[in-house]
Parts: structure tokens; C-alpha cells; sequence
């Protein structure tokens, strides 16, 4: 399940493109007909970097993807589908989605030799439905979207949600499932449902906070299906593993396989990054839950800061700590919040395979020196974090960037430059952001920092 989380990654000033006028809270997506904006861009060609990790680390990674619940309840026995697997659409899908749902398919069919096509056939081993986001809430209050076995329909849900069809711990093969996301939402953030249920319904059904370079982690950093997703994706339909085997079964097989299918890891030394604590977990959640006040959101993020602290952490998960408590300190406390982004910085440029983290954290540092009129400054972190962006397929990070980056332009006196980024910027931003109200609305959040147009009125 991909959670509705505070998105702190996007947010520059303390504010966002806010909900629609009637309150709905969603992103109906305006026809290109009728967009005044120039066209909305997408990504075309993939360039996920390989992992760089022990194949060590690999195998355990994958034992605890593959064998426990994002809940963390333990699974006895490894399942997967054993037949080619077909992907049907129904609902109500928005012009964007089949174009990134073919791309999807095909990157899994060559990077992680997986038999899977779409199809129009009602009995297809998986159904992507498009409802409304507020279906899905109505549904999973905490959900963006999600997936379940042995059902089709969302109208089926609530009758099967307790049976033992739709229980994943029950389940010995995988035949029929059903995935749902928010045709209402953004093109990017339907194509990241995409990405993450359709890699968790064909494979691991667990996210851990320590991988720092997959979309198998709850953070929300990475948007679509990296290396170390891919290699994972293929090493689970090995021809060495079968459904129902026990976890020492698998165990005992993985080394072999990771040696065949990676064999760059198996010189690299295991690392044996700690297991991320349950309290750690609900200290994140509830800071970037959207049910939380804003001072119990506080609360949990220095909870959560302590308990990195206090476990020597000096990874990944010690800057994200920082990281969060920087974005929910921004609006009340501008020069503290400077600092815990400094921290994150520092602690991600430590861990390997954090390149787009850092990216995310010089938004902040960059839009905080914008607002001080420092040009200069904002375009040395914005610039080398640009093409970071890109290749990460992060059309929302993107634009903001490109945003930053034509304020600054105008700053130090190139305004016809900026212009014309601020031009490429909003096709990436309509793909980012959606619809023409969310594109401008992001546009006047990161004019506003730029203190020459606040003098001229």
C-alpha cells in the first residue's frame, strides 16, 4: 500500500498548491484541449543505476521483503505467480495512464525478465482499477492506493477484506488480484501507484526504511522502479524458487542466484545496516501522517531524530529523521530548520546510493537561499541536482528545481534566460503536478520567494 504521506520532499515555503474549492482535495486532470500551459511533458527513456550493494546485504534485503507484511506479521511461505501474467484496466483511467503502464510492463519484461503483458480480458491475473481518490479513502482512509489478492472490483472490498481470499498471509499462490489507484490524481502520481503495487502484487509485499535506493521503502523518495527493484523483481522469479517454500528454503538458494544475476555484488563487502525499529516506523508515520496536529507531527519527528540518534544510526534513516524535522520546523522556525537540513545533507552525502535524497534536501537549502536573494548560491545547488532529478523520473522534483533555478537566473540579472526555463519547467510541472490550478499555484509559491518581486509589490 502506498500511503498518503505529508509530501515534505515537494514543499519549498510551508505551503502547497492547496485543495480544489470545494474541498474534495483532488486533482481532476483538464484536458491538454483546454490547458492554457504549454504540453505536458513525460519521461522516455529509463536509466536506473545498477545496486552497488553486497550481494550479502541483497539476500537479506530480500528475505525480509519477501517474507514479512509492511504490518510486520511474518509470511511461512514464499508466493508469486507461476503462469504469464496479464494485466487488464478497468475503471476510469486517465490519458496518461496506459502510455506509463505499457512503458512499466515493458521495463519488467527486459530488466527483470518477467512474463507479463496487458491484455482486455476479464480474466486477467490482475485488474488495475482507476476509481476517485475519495473512493480510496473512503476504502483505506491512509491509502493512495493499494492492492489485494483474490478479488476485481472495488465494490467487492469491503465483503472480502475479512475473508480468507483476501488475506496475504493465507495465500499459498498468487492467481487473482486487484490493484486500485486515483485516476483523479496527478499523472505522477498515479504512475507511481503504478510502479509500486504492480512491483508488490507480482512480488515482495513489505517496504523497509533501510533501502535507500528503492521504491520498496516507505519514504517515498523513490518514484519509479530502480536497479536494486529490478534485480530484486528478477531474482524473485528465479527458476530456482517455487511457491511454498519456507524461508530457509529460499535462503539457502539465494546466493547462487544473486551470484548468476549480479555478480558485480559479490565482491562488494556487506554493510549490515540494523533493522529499523517498530517505534522508529510509528515515530515517521505519524510526523508525515496526515491525522496528526501539527505539534504531535513535531513531537513524533524528534522522537523519531532521538531514537536515530540514540541508535548511532549514520545512514539513510539518521538524515530523513533530520529531513523531516527541517519541513515541519520551516514555517515556525526558519534557522533551525536550515540546520536539520544541513544535517540531512551531510549524513546523506555519507551513504552510498542517496544522490536523489540530496537533491530533494537542496530544494529546501536552495529555496531558502532564494528567499535571501543569494542567486549565486541557489544555482549551485540547484544546478547539478537537475539532471539528478531527470534520470530519477521525478517530474514534480524536476520542475520545482527548474523553478529555483529561473528565479535565480532573473536574480542575478540573465531574466531572459529564466524565462525561458520557467517555460520548460511547466510541462514537467503539469506532469508533476497535474492539473492547471496545481501548475500555477506552484508557480506563484516559488515566484514569492524571489525578493525582487516582493519589492515590486
Amino acid at each position: 500500500m502506498r500511503r498518503h504521506l505529508l509530501p515534505i520532499c515537494l514543499l519549498l515555503a510551508g505551503c502547497m498548491p492547496g485543495p480544489m474549492p470545494d474541498g474534495t482535495a483532488t486533482r481532476a486532470t483538464q484536458p491538454a484541449a483546454m490547458s492554457s500551459l504549454p504540453p505536458l511533458k513525460s519521461f522516455t527513456t529509463p536509466s536506473p543505476a545498477r545496486p552497488e550493494r553486497s550481494n550479502a546485504d541483497i539476500a537479506r534485503d530480500f528475505l525480509d521483503l519477501a517474507f514479512r507484511l509492511e504490518s510486520g506479521r511474518q509470511l511461512s511461505v514464499f508466493t508469486r505467480f507461476e503462469d504469464p501474467i496479464t494485466v487488464r484496466v478497468t475503471g476510469r483511467p486517465p490519458a496518461t495512464m496506459l502510455p506509463d503502464l505499457a512503458k512499466l510492463i515493458r521495463r519488467l519484461r527486459t530488466e527483470a525478465g518477467i512474463d507479463i503483458s496487458l491484455t482486455n480480458a476479464p480474466q486477467a491475473h490482475i485488474t488495475i482499477e482507476a476509481v476517485s481518490r475519495r473512493e480510496i479513502r473512503r476504502t483505506l482512509p491512509h491509502a493512495a492506493c493499494f492492492v489485494v489478492p483474490g478479488i476485481t472490483d472495488l465494490s467487492q472490498y469491503r465483503s472480502a477484506r475479512r475473508s480468507a481470499q483476501a488475506n496475504w498471509a493465507l495465500l499459498r499462490k498468487r492467481e487473482k488480484l486487484a490493484i486500485f489507484v486515483p485516476g483523479d490524481a496527478s499523472p505522477q502520481e498515479m504512475r507511481d501507484c503504478l510502479h509500486e503495487e504492480l512491483s508488490q502484487a507480482i512480488g515482495p509485499l513489505n517496504d523497509l526504511y533501510r533501502l535507500p535506493d528503492s521504491v520498496f521503502n516507505d519514504d517515498n523518495i523513490h518514484a519509479v522502479l530502480t536497479g536494486f527493484d529490478m534485480l530484486i523483481l528478477r531474482t524473485y522469479y528465479a527458476p530456482e524458487l517455487a511457491n511454498g517454500m519456507s524461508r530457509d528454503q529460499v535462503a539457502a538458494r539465494l546466493p547462487a542466484i544473486l551470484a548468476r544475476l549480479n555478480p558485480a555484488g559479490e565482491g562488494v563487502p556487506a554493510r549490515h545496516i540494523p533493522a529499523t525499529p517498530r517505534g522508529w516506523i510509528d515515530a515517521v508515520e505519524t510526523a508525515l501522517g496526515p491525522d496528526s496536529t501539527p505539534n504531535e507531527r513535531r513531537t513524533a519527528a524528534r522522537r523519531a531524530l532521538g531514537m536515530a540518534q540514540a541508535e548511532g544510526w549514520q545512514d539513510h534513516r539518521r538524515a530523513f529523521a533530520h529531513y523531516a524535522m527541517g519541513r515541519l520546523m520551516a514555517a515556525t522556525d526558519p534557522d533551525a530548520a536550515m540546520g536539520h537540513f544541513q544535517a540531512a545533507d551531510r549524513a546523506y552525502a555519507a551513504t552510498p546510493g542517496t544522490e536523489l535524497h540530496r537533491a530533494f534536501v537542496a530544494s529546501q537549502l536552495a529555496a531558502h537561499a532564494l528567499s535571501r536573494g543569494d542567486g549565486r548560491s541557489t544555482l549551485a545547488l540547484v544546478d547539478p541536482n537537475i539532471p539528478v532529478a531527470a534520470r530519477s523520473e521525478n517530474a514534480a522534483l524536476l520542475s520545482t528545481l527548474l523553478l529555483l533555478r529561473a528565479e535565480a537566473l532573473e536574480i542575478t540579472g540573465r531574466a531572459s534566460e529564466g524565462a525561458k526555463v520557467r517555460l520548460d519547467s511547466l510541462g514537467w510541472a503539469r506532469y508533476g503536478f497535474g492539473a492547471d490550478w496545481a501548475v500555477r499555484a506552484k508557480l506563484r509559491e516559488i515566484g514569492a520567494l524571489n525578493p525582487l518581486k516582493g519589492k515590486r509589490g
